[in-house]
């Protein structure tokens, strides 16, 4: 049987799946992405064949995305994040429905309709708040590894609110939210509140909500309070930070003897 690989290159991590001909997943990894793309690509693509237990031979066709899919020679074809991430995410729900993304340095909101047919989509590329450089700056700024901060905001017990719309100047409102004697943990929460204003700010969902990439994957808190925002549970695809990758896989399947 042939197999296929999709290799989502973002601004943080890279991730790689290798997916069968009846579009299973069979192997898939994920490393920093480090500054040689290419390079990182080579090793995603060596350990995912590894534990697959396939080689180089037995892959059809390659598809790239992401912010480093250009950087990937040996791919046949590139595809746009958007596109990758509605595939992947209409893969495991196949009803209508805006899909959120919130990467390393954008997130992104795409309607779908009943079909899987982009309908329409918003990104967010003018600052870095909404995304997961903003968190990454919280936590510096808190002096906490940005791991730790979904379980803080869980225990929070007052809200936060943290005004500021640009990431600098949130970081000095967090100077201030310290000197004034507020809990690490409140204002952790506040950021995630924060990250979802920016979201709710961008466009609002249509039918099913879903949620992926590595930031919801790392914070759960995230999709529970998108869920009270926008009145719905959230749906959260398995491994939500490879559904660029798995998009990615699907069109190269779709898309082989082509």
């Amino acid at each position: 049987m042939s197999h296929y690989v999709g290799i989502d290159i973002g601004a943080s991590r890279a991730k790689l799946v290798v997916i069968d001909g009846r579009a299973e997943v069979v192997g898939k990894t994920v490393r920093s992405s480090g500054v040689d793309y290419l390079a990182t690509a080579e090793r995603c693509l060596a350990e995912a064949l590894e534990s697959a237990g396939l080689s180089r031979g037995d892959i059809a066709r390659t598809v790239s995305t992401g912010y480093g899919r250009d950087n990937v020679p040996w791919t046949q074809a590139t595809m746009t994040e958007i596109a990758c991430h509605a595939k992947g995410a209409f893969h495991h729900f196949r009803r209508p429905m805006t899909v959120v993304d919130i990467g390393a340095q954008d997130s992104k909101v795409i309607h779908l309709d009943a079909a899987g047919r982009r309908i329409g989509f918003k990104m967010n590329r003018k600052c870095a708040a909404g995304t997961g450089a903003f968190l990454e700056e919280i936590a510096h700024r808190l002096d906490v590894p940005v791991g730790d901060l979904n379980g803080l905001a869980e225990r929070s017990t007052k809200e936060v609110t943290l005004g500021s719309f640009c990431t600098v100047f949130t970081a000095t409102e967090i100077l201030e939210r310290i000197r004034a004697g507020e809990k690490v943990e409140d204002i952790a929460k506040g950021a995630f509140r924060s990250v979802v204003k920016r979201i709710v700010e961008m466009d609002a969902p249509q039918g099913a909500l879903v949620l992926t990439g590595g930031v919801v994957a790392h914070n759960p808190i995230l999709a529970r309070l998108m869920g009270e925002v926008f009145g719905q549970d959230p749906l959260v695809p398995p491994d939500p930070q490879f559904a660029g990758a798995l998009g990615a896989a699907l069109f190269a399947l779709e898309t082989a003897g082509r």
